[in-house]
């Protein structure tokens, strides 16, 4: 339409309009805007001349409802240009007729713009908008009526299930907590969900990390993947049963996939640490292989276990859970000094002692593991090699209360943990030895830290520590002072040491290994969601400690191990907790005063603690 000015109607408002070469000037509240001839509907076009009236915005006349009703009995069905339907219901077609026209049509159920035209509605179109329009003002009337109720500490459970859903990262938008002003934030909907006595002790980290799909209180069954596993392969075993065998871990373990054994022979040590044979039972590709892929790992919580395998793998291959398991053995010779001489590798049939770390210590068949440990440790240490021995409790969940239980250090954990270091630096040697893909586990060099004593050093160290990565190709591991290393000892909790296995295995076999492509896809896969895996474990140990706090109260020793700016970041042994506390006068690092528990926020994660 050619015109110069016009009332048109722009994102549901009647505006005034001119043109500006291949634009119109919109006149709007907030100030001028050009658009696109396209983008308004022409309401009424003012001729050469034609006066605009100074104002056009006031209210519909009541009155006229009555007529508008007259014109949809008049029209049921049919459509209008809009200039007929203003005549209809005003009698005229002016400026005033047709703004008036238009805000009728704004609010009315009776009629509704079909393109430029106005079209009747039939009569059971009517009837179903105005049910809708009744059950949404009823909806919204509840609504309301339920945030007063949540405001009263009431408990509302339409909502409540909205807020429990952001509180366990299902949704991120919440029409509640937008309403009563809060963040629309999982920590505010745990801290609301809190208030209203909806929530007291529930765990929401896993399941908003994707990993769950239900908040936990340890009285639910943790969820185990449903697959069955085949037989056993037909292949030779070496018979390993006459040789005593270890599975030392701690108490209450319920997934040995490790076991050792060292002996003197005069000129070196020989050492044997077996390992579940899962890849026996788990080939790549196969649907527990996928399962296990997607998870990464198990995931260990307070109130239990989350494996990324079958049941039926652990009951199965788990060392020391039969009277004679599967293993993949490596069997390695190593020097007085800690260095590697020979290796091999092979399934075997072992008969294992399953011993506590405790236990450990007074067997007299560990003392050439002990010995072989120390020579390991020292020439890692000698390498460059960081020895952190932090403090750590293990946090379990026991019924509905929370135990905080150290873990001594017990000397026989070094011993273990220096057979499994060895056992990945030989799977390392055998990969490059025969060319075998797999993810080698690298880390830069350190930064020292400054303090280098106590509690406060390792502390320092620990936080300049870079983090592992894993490549394809090989390269040292400086924190472990290791020249090359791969996980290769716990197949039944962690997907890559299963990777490294079915690789070790397919060239036992003699068959083809998977291309270093399809390694690094594994790698890819596994790492994505091993973070979230380690985030949920780290928060749900935090969640469960505050939660003991909050049970059982506390007043113990801290030692402080940094200072901030006035405050001062103790670490609490008893508990494995660092916290934030106002120094009040200036202490030497590694200082130890007495500190009581005050308050814990279960949705910030945070606690309060105040010196004595």
């Amino acid at each position: 339409m050619d015109f110069k000015k016009a009332l048109v109607a722009y994102k549901g408002k009647p505006v005034l309009a001119e043109r500006e070469g291949e634009r119109l000037l919109l006149r709007l509240p907030e100030g001028a805007q050009r658009v696109r001839p396209k983008d308004v509907l022409v309401l009424y076009a003012f001729q050469e001349g034609e006066p605009v009236p100074a104002a056009l915005d006031r209210p519909p006349d009541p009155a006229l409802a009555a007529q508008v009703e007259a014109a949809w009995e008049l029209l049921e069905g049919e459509a209008v240009p809009f200039r007929e339907f203003a005549e209809l219901v005003l009698g005229a077609y002016t400026p005033e007729a047709a703004y008036q026209a238009f805000s009728f049509l704004k609010e009315s159920d009776l009629f509704v713009w079909e393109g430029e035209r106005v079209r009747a509605r039939r009569r059971e179109e009517v009837e179903a908008l105005r049910r809708r329009k009744e059950e949404e003002r009823a909806r919204a009337q509840a609504f309301q009526e339920g945030l007063e109720a949540l405001r009263r500490g009431e408990r509302v459970e339409p909502l409540v299930k909205e807020v429990e859903a952001v509180g366990l990262g299902r949704r991120k938008e919440s029409p509640v907590l937008k309403a009563l002003r809060l963040p629309e934030t999982p920590e505010a909907a745990h801290a609301l969900l809190l208030r209203l006595g909806a929530w007291r002790y529930e765990n929401p980290h896993p399941a908003r990390l994707g990993l769950l799909a239900f908040p936990l209180t340890g009285k639910e069954p943790l969820p185990n993947p449903e697959l069955s596993l085949g037989e056993l392969p037909e292949e030779e075993r070496k018979d390993l049963t006459h040789l005593p065998a270890f599975a030392i871990d701690d108490e209450g373990s319920q997934d040995p996939d490790d076991a050792v054994y060292a002996l003197w022979e005069g000129e070196g040590f020989r050492l044997f640490v077996h390992v579940a044979d899962v890849a026996a039972l788990v080939p790549p590709d196969s649907p527990a292989d996928l399962e296990a892929r997607r998870r990464g790992a198990n995931l260990y919580l307070p109130e239990g276990t989350v494996p990324m395998l079958p049941l039926e793998a652990t009951q199965r291959l788990g060392l020391g859970l039969l009277p004679v398991s599967p293993a993949l053995t490596f069997e390695l010779l190593v020097s007085e000094e800690g260095e590697l001489l020979e290796l091999s590798v092979y399934p075997s049939w072992v008969r294992v002692t399953r011993l506590t770390y405790r236990e450990a210590l007074e067997v007299e068949a560990l003392a050439d593991l002990a010995r072989l440990a120390a020579a390991f440790r020292a020439r890692r240490l000698r390498e460059g090699g960081i020895d952190l021995s932090f403090p750590e409790v293990k946090v379990r969940l026991e019924g509905d209360r929370v135990r905080i239980l150290p873990l001594p250090p017990y000397e026989s954990r070094v011993w273990v943990r220096e057979a499994m270091l060895l056992a990945g630096y030989a799977a390392a040697h055998f990969a490059l030895e025969h060319a075998l893909p797999v993810p080698f586990a690298t880390q830069e060099a350190p930064e020292l830290a400054e303090t280098a004593e106590g509690l406060a050093g390792m502390w320092a160290q620990r936080r300049r520590m870079r983090r592992a990565q894993l490549r394809a190709q090989p390269a040292p591991h400086r924190g472990l002072g290791l020249p090359v290393y791969v996980q290769a000892t716990s197949p039944l909790r962690r997907y890559l040491d299963l990777v490294v296995h079915q690789q070790i295995r397919a060239f036992l076999r003699g068959e083809r290994p998977l291309s270093r492509e399809e390694v690094l896809l594994r790698v890819g896969a596994a790492e994505a969601v091993a973070d979230l895996v380690r985030e949920a474990e780290r928060k749900s140990r935090e969640h469960w400690t505050l939660v003991h706090l909050l049970q059982e109260g506390y007043e113990g020793v801290g030692v402080l191990v940094e200072k901030r700016k006035g405050q001062g970041v103790f670490f609490i042994p008893e508990l494995g907790l660092a916290t934030p506390v106002a120094l009040g006068q200036d202490l030497p690092l590694n200082a130890e005063v007495r500190l009581r528990f005050l308050e814990a926020d279960l949705a910030g994660l945070s606690a309060r603690f105040a010196r004595l």
